[in-house]
């Protein structure tokens, strides 16, 4: 099995060196027997493009025949998977013009009857004779053991102790047992020339790693569980590995050739804008503007990632870096993911500069007031055409905006410091462009935020060549938020008088859905409808109004100004309130099918309360359909600490998509998972950094070895981000 990229040793009948993942890479799945062009055609759908693509389709679970279920054991109301062989198939027309399958499946102990409703070509799929694995929810019926609608794993006549259960794809006509005969093909003919492995012995040693030959045969084709679970082990962290040497070898390069702004913070402004505060800044606060302070007088730009927890003070640490930067002449730039939250910041960073004086070079006054401005599609064209000229001429000291900010209209005089708020909301590319405005060879400070905790394996596999400054303090005074649970009419009503009541007190409240407008194929509360039933309704003779993202920016604008002074007494919104928005007289949330929101959405969501010295409560309503569900909403009801749910979000819905934005399905990572692999996650990093900074003569080999691990796309993810 080889291809023109195989190296060859020049010695005659000299064994051939072992093959590397390059090869496998430059070797089409026609290679494999039993892909013509027409299979080879439905693979690519699942993205299965080359040899390598097929050693790394991992099996998804395993059948341990030493162990295995008989359908005699199965038990009601439990889920159960089990292998047998289908014995009758029946495809029935039934009531309006749908179809039920039914399909007998037996293994020798006993009889399991499954159902299968509008899925007609169930009947060519199952046979009678065919081995399957039935996985899914058991129930009784007539006294007979019985599945609807079970997955389906057709692992044809394997054989072994332990059976590999690979993905299947309808779609891309891909079957669990024809996957297991590729992959055998593929590891028969890779016996002789064995499969590389560039881990140094030392690595492998300290680890008690088995080498990737061993561990490749033993994901697919292992002998017992403990061989799964020793080649998981090894392939994980080979996975996990590929991304932090990557993360750290750009970090390392960024280091040595890009050259920062000089900055000259003299402590002026900074010192001026705490000591009117009224109150001192917390421990967190403290230590993280020491370490953004210490970046910025560094000769290499800043890189530094800002976490802490809804109401924790981020935008106030972020405001003494784009101060400090000023001090030096500078100019700072802060970007918003939307005109609410730009709105919002420009408002109190105005508000907390006020009386701020710089230098003033441009007149024959020594000193003029301190510019921000707000730049966004909402602003009038006169005063936008203003602001452009400002800013391009220095006069403009603090820009804040949305993704406006990175048109090519917008021109810095000398931009040193960029903030970047929420900044999962903005691709690379544009935050790239923004980085790009300073003028001259030498990079601005860039600082992102996020208010959405992350986990700590997450954090270093995302954001792996980012210094991470967490605040996990919150300022004093703030109140803590008590969570509840409407799950019936007895909670609903309860929680509409508790809205009552405050806005009695003389307070706010807010009322959250998920869509703007009913929808027929979504069974969820819109804002429009729901504003419409309240004023008529339940809250029928109080001021409630309605914000959501469709509004013209002006209409938004007016709103919130509305909200912000008191004259609304309800506003009713979707999630363009979800972040920054700061109301301290709002004590009171209502967020309407909580169960349609994730964790870290809902604990957003719920920040936008408790912000002032009332006590603060929020409501999730709705019935949860899931066990995840469930466990979603007692996790919020059962704590306010942001980490704490992350953790928990992780563990519920996985990483998800970690390579950007783009449509990778669930998961971007073959086998790995950041909940379950955290200490792998950790050690590779301890790995990649030791290689990289002492030069491990395997370095370059392993740097090729993790470039195909990674892939081109997501290779240049990570050398952009």
């Amino acid at each position: 099995m080889t291809t023109d990229s195989t190296p060859q040793t020049p010695a005659t009948g000299a064994p051939k060196p072992p093959l590397t993942l390059r090869d496998y890479e430059a070797m089409g799945i026609e290679m494999i027997k039993g892909i013509g062009p027409k299979r080879a055609t439905s693979l690519r759908k699942a993205d299965i493009h080359s040899v390598l693509d097929l050693l790394r389709y991992y099996p998804r679970r395993y059948i341990d025949r030493t162990k295995e279920a008989a359908i005699r054991d199965l038990r009601e109301g439990e889920e159960g998977m089990v292998l047998g062989k289908v014995t009758s198939v029946d495809l029935r027309r039934i009531r309006g013009n749908r179809t039920m399958v039914n399909v007998k499946v037996s293994d020798g102990t006993g009889t399991l009857a499954v159902t299968f409703f509008n899925q007609p070509w169930r009947a060519k799929q199952l046979y009678e004779g065919l081995p399957v694995v039935l996985f899914g929810k058991v129930e009784v019926y007539r006294n007979s053991l019985q599945m609807s609608s079970p997955i389906v794993d057709l692992i044809g006549d394997q054989t072994g102790k332990i059976v590999p259960v690979y993905p299947q794809s309808e779609k891309a006509k891909i079957a669990s047992a024809d996957v297991a005969r590729w992959v055998g093909e593929t590891l028969r003919r890779s016996v002789d020339r064995t499969i590389a492995d560039p881990l140094p012995d030392w690595v492998r040693r300290e680890q008690k790693f088995i080498g990737r030959h061993d561990a490749t045969f033993a994901i697919h084709q292992p002998e017992t569980m403990a061989d799964v679970a020793q080649a998981r082990r090894r392939l994980v962290f080979d996975e996990l590995f590929a991304i932090q040497l990557e993360l750290v070898q750009q970090q390392r390069i960024r280091q040595q050739t890009e050259v920062g702004v000089d900055h000259e913070a003299t402590g002026t402004l900074t010192g001026q804008m705490v000591d009117g505060l009224g109150f001192d800044l917390t421990g967190a606060q403290e230590r993280v503007i020491d370490e953004i302070i210490a970046d910025m007088h560094d000769n290499h730009p800043m890189h530094r990632l800002l976490q802490g927890d809804v109401g924790a003070g981020k935008t106030l640490v972020a405001l003494y870096g784009l101060l400090a930067a000023v001090e030096g002449g500078f100019q700072g730039a802060l970007m918003a993911p939307t005109e609410v939250l730009a709105e919002q910041h420009a408002i109190g960073v105005k508000k907390l500069l006020d009386g701020l004086t710089v230098e003033d070079k441009m007149s024959m006054f020594p000193t003029r007031p301190l510019k921000v401005e707000l730049l966004s599609n909402g602003v009038p064209t006169a005063d936008r055409k203003r602001i452009l000229a400002q800013t391009q001429s220095g006069e403009v000291d603090i820009l804040i905006g949305t993704h406006a900010l990175i048109y090519d209209s917008v021109q810095f005089f000398n931009l040193g410091m960029v903030v970047i708020d929420e900044q999962h909301r903005f691709g690379v590319e544009q935050r790239a462009v923004l980085r790009a405005k300073a003028q001259g060879d030498k990079e601005p400070d860039v600082l992102v935020m996020t208010a959405t905790p992350i986990p700590r394996t997450a954090a270093m596999t995302v954001y792996g060549d980012l210094d991470v400054s967490i605040l996990d303090e919150l300022p004093p005074g703030r109140t803590p938020i008590v969570t509840h649970h409407a799950a019936g009419e007895m909670e609903e009503h309860a929680m509409w008088e508790e809205v009552k009541a405050e806005v009695a007190a003389g307070r706010q409240a807010y009322v959250v859905c998920p869509l703007i407008d009913a929808s027929d194929k979504i069974e969820a509360r819109s804002a429009t409808e729901t504003h419409d039933e309240l004023t008529s309704g339940v809250l029928y003779g109080l001021k409630v109004a309605l914000l959501h993202g469709r509004m013209t920016s002006a209409e938004k604008e007016e709103v919130m100004a509305d909200f912000r002074d008191g004259k609304t007494e309800v506003l009713v919104a979707t999630t363009v309130i979800e972040v920054g928005v700061d109301v301290p007289n709002a004590t009171i949330m209502v967020i309407l099918d909580a169960g349609r929101f994730g964790i870290a959405q809902l604990h957003q969501l719920r920040g936008r309360v408790g912000r002032g010295q009332h006590a603060s409560s929020c409501w999730l309503v709705g019935e949860t359909t899931t066990t995840d569900g469930e466990a979603r909403i007692e996790a919020l009801v059962n704590s306010t600490d942001g980490f704490e749910l992350a953790e928990i979000d992780l563990e519920l819905r996985g990483e998800g998509t970690i390579m950007g934005d783009r449509q990778k399905g669930q998961n971007d990572l073959r086998l790995a998972n950041l909940a379950r692999d955290r200490d792998t996650v950790v050690l590779a990093r301890e790995v990649a950094v030791k290689m990289i900074d002492e030069a491990d003569p395997a370095l370059s080999l392993l740097l090729d070895d993790s470039a195909v691990i990674l892939g081109k796309e997501d290779t240049e993810y990570l050398r952009k981000s």
